[in-house]
């Protein structure tokens, strides 16, 4: 039989061994690589091609919903499950919009978490129950725009990881250096978004990133 090959990112060292030690009880499944954050896991998940990929939705450096969107693009083969400790509707259209396949609640996690990714191994979805209700009218909606939050798209997955950094508190120098780009270009990214949001200060831009759960409280 062959592997099952799984990536688990979650910044919580305990909860990444947790879910390892609960995976590997499965004959022939294997946790390849883990990864303590976003921008890692969708590195790790580049160099490994894992089969599935668990992410936790709250990470920092970007988070588990935009690394997922990075994920898909890359390599749709890959099936993408989130894990959460939230059932908010925002996020359960999200994740759908990201390209995952399945949305599990970290306190169902000793209970559906194996379900869930024997679900994606044979191309179904899965989804935690207090999640059903959501996806269901999701489906009949037709994915209609008007269903997603009002501020969705109107900011790039780089504008994304800039706006999240920020929120952490990085500078503009670090953010370049964490993501690759000279300190102008950050500069750029930086206006570019306080344009396109019509906001006046940091303090605003962190409070946008909450309410759109680009980082979390």
């Amino acid at each position: 039989m062959q592997t099952v090959s799984i990536l688990v990112a979650d910044d919580h060292a305990v909860v990444r061994r947790g879910l390892r030690t609960l995976l590997e009880t499965q004959r022939n499944w294997k946790v390849v690589g883990e990864a303590s954050n976003g921008r890692e896991a969708v590195e790790k998940a580049a160099a490994l091609s894992p089969q599935i990929a668990i992410l936790d939705i709250g990470m920092p450096r970007l988070n588990g919903l935009d690394a997922a969107t990075l994920i898909y693009k890359a390599n749709p083969k890959i099936r993408i499950l989130m894990l959460t400790m939230h059932a908010a509707e925002s996020l359960i259209q999200q994740t759908l919009r990201a390209g995952a396949s399945g949305y599990v609640l970290k306190s169902d996690a000793e209970r559906d978490l194996i379900a869930a990714v024997e679900a994606l191994l044979h191309n179904k979805m899965f989804f935690t129950s207090a999640a059903s209700a959501v996806v269901l009218e999701h489906m009949r909606e037709g994915h209609k725009k008007k269903h997603w939050d009002a501020s969705d798209g109107r900011l790039s997955i780089r504008e994304r990881e800039v706006v999240q950094l920020l929120a952490e508190g990085k500078s503009n120098k670090e953010i370049g250096a964490s993501l690759h780009i000279s300190k102008r270009t950050v500069d750029h990214h930086r206006a570019n978004i306080m344009d396109k949001l019509h906001l006046q200060s940091v303090g605003e831009l962190v409070l946008y990133a909450v309410r759109n759960r680009i980082v979390e409280p």
